[in-house]
């Protein structure tokens, strides 16, 4: 494809990574391990700190083993403060971003037996499913999103409506995003891109 107006090369646009894949985090293969980390990277994301802070966080998780809901419990709030959320860069939200995974570990163990895939098994259609992680704590219709879009090609019920950012940044640079299939692997990929193009904004 040739680039647009913008200056966008569509074609390097749908083949951005996914946010997922740049920690490491092979969703398409399916499995509770993947589905797990994807749930603990996506709370870093949607929180109020850099995409760079987040991903240094989750390493820090990656490095301490703690990629469980129950290794995370077992670690409990003082550990990850610090050293956890230390090493990641964490300082203003530490506290309150570790008593959040702590309740949404243990809210994952009673509800869904700690398994991250069951909140789809279990839920009704997509509007369901972004209810459910909604009711995790501290987890908003941003968060949802982000964790959803990058599932949408691989779960039946991950279908959310691109956040307002994807749409504006691709009206910006004149893509049509109605002229891809939502449910694509390519359509998740324009996504990550558009949101990477918004951030450059800034």
């Amino acid at each position: 494809m040739t680039q647009t107006k913008g200056q966008i090369d569509f074609e390097a646009l749908e083949k951005s990574e996914l946010y997922s894949e740049a920690l490491g985090i092979d969703l398409s293969a399916g499995g509770e391990d993947a589905y797990f980390r994807w749930f603990l990277a996506s709370q870093l994301y949607g929180g109020r700190i850099s995409g760079a802070i987040a991903e240094n966080t989750y390493r820090s998780f990656e490095r301490h083993g703690l990629l469980t809901p129950e290794k995370i419990i077992a670690a409990g709030w003082d550990f990850l403060v610090s050293p956890v959320m230390r090493e990641g860069g964490y300082v203003r939200y530490d506290e309150s971003k570790s008593r959040q995974f702590l309740r949404n570990c243990a809210r994952l163990l009673e509800e869904y037996g700690g398994r991250v895939y069951r909140i789809e098994d279990d839920a009704t259609d997509s509007t369901d499913l972004e209810a459910r992680l909604c009711a995790f704590h501290g987890i908003g219709p941003v968060t949802a999103n982000i964790f959803l879009r990058e599932l949408r090609p691989f779960w039946r019920k991950a279908d959310p409506t691109p956040l307002t950012v994807v749409a504006k940044t691709a009206e910006a640079l004149g893509i049509d995003l109605s002229a891809y299939d939502r449910k694509s692997l390519t359509f998740a990929r324009v996504e990550a891109g558009l949101i990477r193009q918004a951030h450059l904004k800034h």
